[in-house]
Parts: structure tokens; C-alpha cells; sequence
């Protein structure tokens, strides 16, 4: 199942992520798709903020990942991006595996510690700080958080 609607602001985009957050529960796993500056932080830390986490998100890019426990669940924030052609055996799948919700950025340079199960996000700039989302998942419990942002946007 999938759905695609616009945002019109960083704002919104973090909206966005704050009605999604009450819906994860501990093992979801989140793949975040877009481009440099598409959002995919802006809406990771409307997330955090929903969970009740103190620290401010910022980009895990330079650290590959960082975690915020201090929340209703722990988030784990991966930026997958310098792991392109290196060793991935990094111990990350037991964050991906974790107890909490784990939102993974390039997800593509780490496809064998994905499980089959996850929420794909897809962000594209469309213009100044408007973005198009497609949210999609293809098992009930994926399907059923993608009818509720139907209903919320």
C-alpha cells in the first residue's frame, strides 16, 4: 500500500513525522529515500520530538548513527551514506534489530542487514521547503500506519 501527499513547510514535514511516531512500535524499522536536503532529518526529528526525546536530531552523517533513548522507545537514527562500498559488518544490525525504532537514511548501501519488513519513505524537494512523501508498506501493521497518514494529510 501507498500513499503520496505534499508538504508545504519544515513544519509540516515535521508534523508529519510527530503523527507517524504514537503508531511505531519497539522492532519497526523505517527506510528514509531522498536526496541530500530532502528532509529526511526534518522529519526524523518531528518523530523524536513525539516520543518525548530532549535531544535536538541533527544528521547522523559523520557518525553513521546516532541513538536517542531517553524517549517513550529509543529512536536509532542510521545514515547509511559513507558505508557505500565498505565494510558493513559494523554492528549495526543489532540496532536495526533493537528494541526500538530504527529510521535508516541510504538504506541502499546496507541492503543485507535490512529485514523484509519495513516503512519506506520516499522525500523529494519540490520546491523551496515543500516535499512530496510517499509513505508505503506492505504488511498490516505497515498498512494500517499508512491508511492513518491518509486520513491525518
Amino acid at each position: 500500500m501507498e500513499y503520496t501527499f505534499v508538504t508545504n513547510s519544515k513544519e509540516e514535514t515535521r508534523r508529519f513525522g510527530a503523527t507517524l511516531a504514537p503508531m511505531f512500535i519497539r522492532g519497526d524499522v523505517v527506510l528514509l529515500k531522498g536526496d541530500l536536503g530532502a528532509g529526511k532529518t526534518t522529519f526524523t526529528g518531528g518523530v523524536a520530538e513525539a516520543l518525548h526525546i530532549k535531544d535536538h536530531v541533527i544528521s547522523p552523517t559523520f557518525n553513521i548513527m546516532k541513538c536517542y533513548v531517553d524517549g517513550d522507545i529509543p529512536l536509532y537514527h542510521i545514515d547509511a551514506y559513507r558505508l557505500e562500498g565498505q565494510n558493513i559488518e559494523i554492528g549495526l544490525d543489532e540496532f536495526i534489530e533493537g528494541d526500538g525504532v530504527c529510521f535508516i537514511e541510504w538504506p541502499q548501501f546496507i541492503t543485507p542487514l535490512i529485514p523484509d519488513e519495513v516503512l519506506s519513505i520516499t522525500l523529494l524537494n519540490v520546491g523551496g521547503d515543500s516535499r512530496s512523501i510517499t509513505i508505503s508498506g506492505d504488511t498490516p501493521h505497515f498498512e494500517e500506519i499508512v491508511n492513518k497518514i491518509k486520513e491525518a494529510f
